[in-house]
């Protein structure tokens, strides 16, 4: 059995100070270029295993590699390599031309921001993850974006922003299977408690979405579609849909734009290894800040820090208002420390059903907030999963997209209204409607 860490707030120092690193200097530099990602991650790991405490170098390396090493982490590690070698197969195939030139022929000009916006909300609610929609997606996103005008932060901000949605709101949702085992309630309960909050927020980021999307309405001609060149994102997507595993879709797109490729003479057999080889080698930088995230997770743990998140969010609740504020924060400093939103809510998940039990919070409204909190602290992490993955696929930097991150900024100020003002008042309280 694992020791239980005593609380430490020295614990953590290393996110401390990969945050002034990386956010910090950027600032002061004025230039988020600068200071690279993962020579912030470098920094903090090396001060994470410098002040664990442990007998040996070696033991201390060991438990960071043990972090690393975790089988969430090299899950992701796959699915990114995958991920990398078809979105970039696909860009050589033409997958992505032609995709945009069927948005472009089918949706309105001033439309498109808003109109992405939806389909990644649809998507990413059928496939139940916010990774696979951006993977799809970011590619057409920066197509449109050079076709129209548009910025490319903005457009990747729009697919980040559904990705998140349906993170959030997705039955099959890792978040959400977490969310409801940990509280004990059903997914359709906390579906219905998540929906009638979370709608009306979407319907405003979509108008806002609209407002600003209309700059790119008539800056557009668009051209034929070469339909057989759209069948690898379909094909993808679908897959995905019908609840095929992420690494059979993306291995399965992978081959599929290869020999679309090959028999329209799109490419060759050798420019499709070539391909395949630039896309992997592209997730080099996200694959790193991954593993060292990893590893950097376990040092905090081990040495206390969540702990004393954990203490410090509990130790001063008095009414039920403040125990919901609790489970935002717990869940919300757990995600900062993590980078996902999953094993945020792993950790956070049985400290949140205690509280939730001692003030009479329903499981399905327990299991809601710390959903919605997880998702929108990962849908604006810089060096979060989803923003790494945009920003490497648009070229961009992730502190770029987050100025037009409205969806997740929008779910967070609604959910704190919405825990103020007791809404949605069904199944509020445990055992009573209100």
């Amino acid at each position: 059995m694992k020791k239980e860490p005593t609380p430490h707030l020295r614990a953590l120092t290393p996110l401390a100070v990969f945050l002034i690193t990386y956010v910090g200097l950027s600032l002061v530099a004025g230039d988020f270029y600068k200071i690279p990602v993962t020579v912030a991650f470098v920094l903090a790991s090396v001060v994470a295993i410098a002040m664990t405490k442990l007998p040996t170098l070696s033991a201390r390396i060991e438990r960071f590699c043990k972090g690393a090493a975790d089988e969430n982490i090299m899950l992701m590690v796959l699915i990114f390599i995958l991920a990398g070698a078809f979105a970039q197969t696909a860009k050589a195939m033409g997958a992505v031309e032609a995709t945009v030139n069927l948005t472009l022929t089918i949706v309105p000009g001033n439309m498109l921001a808003a109109g992405l916006f939806l389909a990644a909300c649809v998507i990413s609610v059928s496939v139940g993850t916010s990774v696979g929609t951006i993977v799809a997606l970011t590619p057409v996103a920066a197509g449109l974006s050079q076709q129209t005008g548009l910025p490319p932060a903005l457009m990747s901000a729009v697919v980040v922003s559904g990705a998140m949605f349906g993170d959030n709101l997705s039955v099959i949702s890792d978040t959400t299977i977490v969310a409801t085992r940990t509280q004990g309630c059903k997914l359709a309960d906390k579906f219905k408690t998540n929906f009638n909050l979370v709608m009306p927020l979407a319907l405003i980021t979509t108008i806002l979405y609209i407002l600003i999307g209309s700059q790119g309405a008539h800056s557009f001609e668009p051209q034929a579609v070469n339909w057989i060149h759209v069948l690898p994102y379909g094909a993808v997507l679908l897959a995905a849909v019908a609840g095929v595993n992420v690494l059979v879709v993306l291995l399965g797109g992978l081959v599929l734009c290869g020999l679309i490729g090959v028999l329209s003479r799109a490419f060759s057999v050798w420019d499709w290894i070539s391909a395949t080889g630039a896309g992997i080698n592209n997730m080099g930088e996200l694959i790193i800040v991954t593993l060292l995230a990893g590893g950097m997770l376990e040092l905090l743990r081990y040495n206390g820090g969540l702990a004393w998140i954990i203490r410090a969010c509990t130790s001063h609740i008095t009414g039920r208002k403040g125990a919901e504020l609790s489970l935002a924060a717990v869940v919300s400093f757990a995600n900062i420390c993590t980078a996902n939103n999953t094993i945020a809510l792993i950790m956070a998940g049985p400290i949140a059903k205690e509280i939730a039990q001692k003030f009479h919070i329903s499981p399905n409204r327990a299991a809601s907030l710390l959903d919605i909190f997880s998702c929108v602290t990962q849908g604006i992490l810089p060096y979060g999963a989803q923003l790494l993955m945009a920003a490497s696929l648009s070229g961009i930097s992730p502190l770029q997209i987050m100025r037009y991150l409205y969806y997740p900024y929008i779910l967070g100020i609604g959910a704190l209204i919405a825990i103020g003002l007791n809404l949605p008042r069904k199944f509020t309280v445990h055992g009573d409607k209100i």
